[in-house]
């Protein structure tokens, strides 16, 4: 199956499905947009993803499917090998979980169109937009330090020692927490697992810095 990737270098959630995709071992052609030139908000994009967002995959037949973390269910129930959730119940619900806290708790806050919002809207300068930004990735990685730490399921990486749907979505986490200069010295748990992921082809060629629209 040919895969198209709509998606931009620094976005996180296209980060994060850049890795899943590399995970399993799928090629896909890269399209790059630029969100700050709107150019998700023009009719023939929005004709493939209502919301104006990135990612979306568009698949051989035309199907564009949108929002990363269903995509990433998609992918694993069609390419179920190698697998991104553990197999037994409690295992899938604590990566589940895990992910969740990156992708439904820190994201939805600190994603560019809120802090534009808050620019416009609340005249929020560039140190309130980082002290918002900040608050809320520190509120949630204070939890998943104490949640991975603690855990006898934690292994070299988030759950275990093969990385997964937690992995990725940490992964992109951390370098979206870059763009704020946000260190991980008060996450020593998180930084291990970073590190173990950055060492991993598959994470790394996601990464921001890697894709072909980065010097744009």
């Amino acid at each position: 199956m040919t895969l198209k990737l709509h998606n931009f270098f620094r976005s996180s959630t296209s980060t994060r499905l850049r890795a899943a995709l590399n995970l399993k071992g799928l090629d896909y052609e890269y399209v790059a947009y630029v969100l700050r030139d709107g150019e998700t908000k023009t009719p023939e994009y929005l004709a493939r993803n209502p919301q104006g967002l990135v990612p979306t995959l568009e698949l051989e037949d035309g199907t564009n499917l949108g929002q990363s973390l269903a995509i990433i269910e998609w992918l694993e129930e069609t390419y179920p090998e190698p697998a991104l959730l553990p197999a037994d119940p409690l295992g899938r619900a604590r990566v589940r979980a895990l992910a969740y806290m990156i992708a439904c708790e820190i994201h939805p806050l600190n994603n560019l169109r809120v802090l534009f919002y808050a620019r416009d809207k609340f005249g929020a300068d560039e140190a309130a937009q980082a002290a918002w930004f900040t608050h809320w990735v520190t509120l949630t990685f204070d939890a998943l330090e104490t949640a991975l730490a603690t855990s006898p399921d934690t292994g070299r990486y988030c759950h275990g020692d093969v990385p997964g749907l937690a992995d990725v979505c940490l992964y992109a986490q951390v370098w979206n927490n870059k763009r704020f200069d946000i260190a991980l010295d008060r996450w020593p748990t998180i930084a291990r697992i970073f590190g173990e992921l950055d060492a991993l082809p598959a994470f790394r060629d996601a990464a921001p810095p890697n894709q072909p629209d980065a010097a744009a």
